[in-house]
């Protein structure tokens, strides 16, 4: 027997939850052919001695929609071992919409995502107008990666209704349209339909977002329509109901009665703020009652906070307050000189260390600074003490010792700042929780604040192998078996015969996220952060290599997945 590839040698952690066992695995024409001892001929042979061959990776929640047209290799969720990854999230997708009606999408992913608009215009070669053209568009294009896409109800809305998507609730007729529409691209292979609810959701110019017009009838009816098709996901970011029981209870009654009656799978992500600890308690239990009502729903959820990434090279919580505003126009070196002068620093401080009294930001956007909640991020050990911990042990002022830190840095230092999810018990419980998966990267959004594609990669170090409180077969499961077969990617997920060939082959004792990077290499040279990882040997994707430690073999092995 002679095939494509062998991998010899390797502990295989099947993606099961099973016991791992060490084998051979071959792979022919994009499939695995055969696993245990191989003694047949190969075109290509990788030694896997002392590490893991486990499934590809799959992410569930991306936004890489603009992003796959100028990034053959789906960065930076391929560097952290994800072979497949699902678009389209929280209602934003590119599709439906006409060529000259971009920038109604545009509206809706430039504030919302932090997506350039000029990125998007550069390296979009706009080919589609209707979703099922969309999917061709993608079909057709070279791709690193596996991908998968929703039909999004803001571009949905935008495509029936214009302008009036962003101010108007809509007409029968068009709710009509809006159903066939998304029947089409169930039936041309969508995995799904997705929306938003949530006021974190606006445009550039602070409206918002077309899905959130809508009434609950008008979801409700779309969503049916999905289920018509016996098939896909109902993916939403959620209404905010806060600490309102009974618009809470309301809203919940309305999500599992919608997951019922339309038969389609439901879900949406789930964080635990500091604010409200107890919050997501409730979430699972309408899980739970789901279940038991004959729905199916289910929670993405992630493996530590959701940090916005702050440094001088791209984003501070003060960058609009006064002095800072001008100062922050400067280059880095300016920055740097002017903060070597004693007075100018002096102000600076002075300013950033008052009471914020402005508007409070909530979402993925910059918030005032609470330093109790600010940590230094100079390697990647994840549980330091917070800058105003170090502040007090130094008798300084945080912002004079952020400034301080990124002085020694050349102005480059990283400090994290988490939105939700401070509290790593609590993320624990939801990682473990049954009808939980873990997932929610955002990759190829919000690229100049976060850097979540990484999430793989720090479940396996930090959960498995710093903390113990998983063990490497219960966290593999969660990112390959898990999220393959929630999303119905059937033949992904598992390192068994007969399935697609995504593979990551990768060394348990040191896996895990490098520090992140601003760079300065999307279309019209806007900035984003970037972020590899140490311990990846080998990321093969449909059989064939795509990354060998970090570098790009050259490749374009992805597929469309279609539901």
């Amino acid at each position: 027997m002679s095939v494509d590839l062998v991998i010899k040698n390797g502990t295989i952690i099947d993606g099961s939850g099973g016991a791992s066992y060490r084998a051979d695995v071959a792979v022919d024409d994009g499939r695995i052919a055969a696993i245990g001892r191989f003694t047949g001929k190969s075109q290509q042979t990788i030694d896997a001695d002392g590490l893991v061959v486990s499934p590809g990776f799959v992410d569930g929640h991306t936004h890489m929609d603009a992003q796959v047209f100028w990034d053959p290799i789906g960065s930076c969720s391929c560097y952290h071992g994800v072979t497949s990854v699902v678009m389209g999230n929280c209602g934003f997708t590119l599709a439906p919409c006409k060529q000259e009606d971009a920038d109604l999408v545009f509206r809706n992913l430039e504030r919302a995502e932090d997506l350039s608009r000029d990125a998007m215009l550069q390296g979009i070669d706009w080919t589609w107008e209707t979703f099922p053209e969309f999917l061709d568009a993608v079909d057709n294009l070279p791709k690193g990666i596996n991908y998968a896409g929703y039909i999004g109800h803001s571009a949905l809305r935008t495509y029936v209704m214009g302008e009036k998507a962003f101010t108007e609730e809509a007409t029968d007729d068009e709710v009509t349209a809006m159903q066939n529409i998304v029947r089409q691209a169930m039936h041309a292979g969508a995995i799904g339909f997705s929306t938003s609810r949530t006021r974190n959701h606006e445009t550039a110019d602070n409206r918002p977002v077309a899905s959130r017009l809508a009434n609950w009838q008008e979801v409700r009816a779309i969503v049916n329509a999905v289920g018509e098709t016996g098939k896909g996901i109902f993916e939403l970011a959620g209404e905010t109901p806060g600490r309102d029981q009974e618009r809470l209870r309301d809203y919940h009654c309305r999500l599992r009665d919608l997951a019922v009656e339309s038969g389609v799978t439901q879900t949406w992500g789930l964080f635990s703020p500091r604010a409200v600890p107890d919050y997501w308690n409730s979430y699972t239990d309408l899980l739970d009652e789901t279940a038991a009502a004959g729905g199916r729903m289910f929670a993405q959820v992630h493996s530590r906070g959701l940090n916005n990434l702050l440094t001088f090279e791209s984003n501070l919580p003060f960058d609009s307050w006064e002095h800072w505003e001008k100062f922050r126009t400067l280059s880095l070196e300016e920055q740097m000189n002017q903060l070597n002068d004693p007075v100018i620093k002096a102000k600076l401080i002075e300013v950033a260390s008052r009471e914020y009294t402005g508007p409070r930001i909530i979402g993925a956007e910059l918030r005032p600074p609470d330093w109790d909640y600010i940590y230094p991020m100079d390697d990647m050990a994840y549980d330091k003490p917070s800058m105003a911990q170090l502040a007090d042990r130094k008798g300084v002022n945080p912002v004079e010792l952020m400034i301080d830190m990124a002085l020694e840095k050349d102005l480059k230092m990283i400090f994290r700042s988490p939105i939700a999810n401070e509290d790593m018990n609590e993320v624990l419980k939801l990682i473990k929780h049954p009808r939980s998966v873990v997932t929610f990267s955002d990759s190829g959004a919000h690229v100049s604040q976060i850097m979540d594609s990484s999430l793989q990669t720090h479940l396996l170090s930090y959960w498995v192998r710093e903390k113990e409180a998983l063990t490497l077969e219960d966290a593999i499961r969660q990112i390959t078996y898990n999220t393959a077969t929630l999303w119905g990617l059937h033949d992904r997920g598992l390192v068994r015969r007969g399935m697609a060939a995504d593979l990551v082959i990768f060394d348990p004792d040191t896996v895990g996220p490098d520090m992140p990077e601003v760079v300065h290499d999307l279309p019209s040279g806007a900035r984003r952060l970037k972020q590899t990882a140490t311990g990846i040997k080998h990321t093969i994707v449909n059989g064939s290599v795509l990354l060998t430690d970090n570098e790009y073999t050259g490749a374009t092995p992805g597929k469309l997945l279609r539901s």
